[in-house]
């Protein structure tokens, strides 16, 4: 399936593309909410069930087989590791930070990933050009931490949690990149999501183990229904969609796009407080992750224009 952009996109692209930005906006604010009320183990819990039994009834209806060889098992392996790093250690440091701040930080991942393919897959190093992104882009992070910490005693602890959580999710992505297997989106989305839950179950057993039914509230029981709908199925499979009908430096641009909606709905409808510092670090992490998406290839673009009126 290519990833260029055709001549006549499918007409569910542009939602599916608006889908993916609002989803991935919302979901920290989700987790915030989500864990108010409910342990964060048992509020990721609840979210992985309901995408696993909602995943599971899609297959059974479109009768998309799920592979089980050992290749597959492999992927539905390492997925986990993203998937259970990455969100129960989102999930905990929702307690000590905003919903616009995890949403900023998780949007390095490209970077991090970059650097890991690096050292996993043997990928070419970064030049001039990104070597420059990603000192703005941790420029801004530096700014972003500096502020978290002088704010509150208790925020290196988020800041730990969220960047331990970026960095297994991106190693989870550069480690599906070595796994060669040809599986439909959805049937890799339940299989992790089969090999994950039990691992929330467990979480949830050594750091939990209660019930307090009585005290959830409902925003966090809708939150948890929202994120486990729209978060961890419906999202998964929009980005994948758009991933096979658009540039993938198109698709870059939700990272670009989300972390910006994500702080103003966390002020908006979270009360969360957006400070200079919060501002001036945003900017220089966006700017860095636009310098490393779109830089070398503005420059190749004015390089070929100054060529061709040379020789013209």
């Amino acid at each position: 399936m290519t990833m260029q952009v055709q001549a006549t996109l499918p007409r569910l692209v542009p939602a599916a593309f608006l889908s993916v930005v609002l989803i991935w906006s919302t979901t920290p604010l989700g987790i915030v909410w989500s864990s108010e009320s409910v342990h964060p183990t048992m509020a990721v819990l609840l979210r992985m069930v309901i995408a696993l039994l909602l995943g599971s009834l899609i297959l059974l209806i479109t009768r998309i087989r799920m592979p089980w060889s050992r290749t597959a098992i492999k992927l539905y392996g390492v997925s986990s590791i993203g998937i259970v790093g990455g969100m129960l250690l989102s999930y905990f440091s929702a307690r000590y930070l905003a919903s616009g701040t995890m949403s900023l930080i998780f949007g390095l991942s490209p970077l991090i990933s970059s650097l890991l393919a690096q050292r996993l897959l043997g990928e070419a190093k970064f030049g001039p050009m990104k070597l420059l992104a990603l000192v703005m882009a941790f420029i801004g992070l530096g700014i972003v931490c500096s502020s978290k910490l002088s704010l509150g005693s208790d925020s290196w602890i988020g800041l730990m949690l969220i960047l331990t959580a970026v960095f297994l999710f991106s190693l989870s992505g550069v480690l599906i990149k070595t796994i060669k297997i040809n599986i439909h989106p959805i049937a890799s989305t339940v299989g992790a999501l089969a090999f994950s839950t039990p691992m929330f179950a467990l979480a949830w057993l050594i750091f939990d183990g209660t019930l307090p039914i009585d005290t959830w509230q409902e925003r966090s029981l809708w939150s948890i229904l929202y994120l486990g709908v729209f978060g961890s199925l419906i999202g998964f499979i929009a980005y994948f969609y758009i991933l096979q009908n658009l540039k993938a430096s198109t698709v870059s641009l939700v990272t670009l796009i989300t972390p910006v909606f994500a702080m103003t709905l966390g002020a908006r409808l979270n009360g969360e407080t957006i400070t200079d510092a919060l501002v001036i670090g945003a900017i220089f992490v966006i700017s860095g992750l636009g310098l490393y998406q779109f830089g070398e290839t503005t420059m190749d673009s004015i390089k070929r224009r100054r060529m061709k009126k040379k020789s013209g």
